[in-house]
């Protein structure tokens, strides 16, 4: 769902920090639209360890071999269209302050534009929606929205747009009466918000 930004700045990342884009990328295209088959396919073959990371990425590869596209698109569209609305409204302004398009809006707006980084188009959800901040966290992470994307630039991102929401979001998520295949997905953003937060309190 993402956006485009003025100079792209790709650098030389880590393995770990290559590993946090990915998993950023992964989640937002998750949540930006139901998977099609060939993301079913790939996420089936995920491995996963011991940890709460670990354990979702099993859960989710497991949910992801016998689900089919369409299934997987009639429960995105449960939880995030639904007639009118979806069971959750995967938006920053909605769960900081209760309604959307609110001020958590206009300063992620504001944010972006000091940051260069430019909505597409074609893009029609507003920019505090889950999927798009976790794009543009994967892109701030590998420096393709921006030079300046060291660990305070993204540190500062993550406070400021996602520490305060984006877990209960994904716990949410993972509770979600309409939630099967989704709610390993919710197990995923969970666990990775944590590590995240706990990564940057010693930053």
């Amino acid at each position: 769902m993402a956006n485009a930004v003025e100079v792209p700045c790709p650098r030389s990342i880590n393995d770990e920090d290559r590993a946090r884009a990915q998993m950023y990328q992964l989640l937002g295209v998750l949540l930006g639209g139901p998977p099609s088959k060939e993301l079913l396919t790939g996420l089936a073959s995920l491995k996963g360890d011991d940890t709460p990371l670990g354990a979702a990425s099993k859960n989710l590869a497991a949910l992801a071999e016998r689900t089919t596209p369409y299934d997987a698109e009639r429960e995105y569209n449960n939880l995030f269209v639904g007639v009118g609305r979806g069971e959750l409204l995967p938006y920053a302004s909605y769960y900081l302050t209760g309604f959307l398009n609110e001020k958590p809006l206009a300063k992620l707006r504001s944010d972006l534009m000091v940051r260069g980084i430019k909505s597409r188009d074609d893009v029609k959800e507003p920019e505090d929606h889950i999927s798009t901040l976790c794009e543009i966290m994967a892109g701030i992470i590998t420096g393709e929205f921006e030079c300046d994307s060291d660990l305070p630039s993204q540190k500062a991102f993550f406070d400021a747009h996602l520490a305060k929401w984006a877990a209960l979001f994904f716990t949410d998520l993972e509770e979600a009466q309409s939630a099967v295949f989704f709610a390993p997905v919710g197990s995923l953003g969970r666990a990775f918000m944590t590590v995240e937060a706990d990564a940057f309190a010693i930053q």
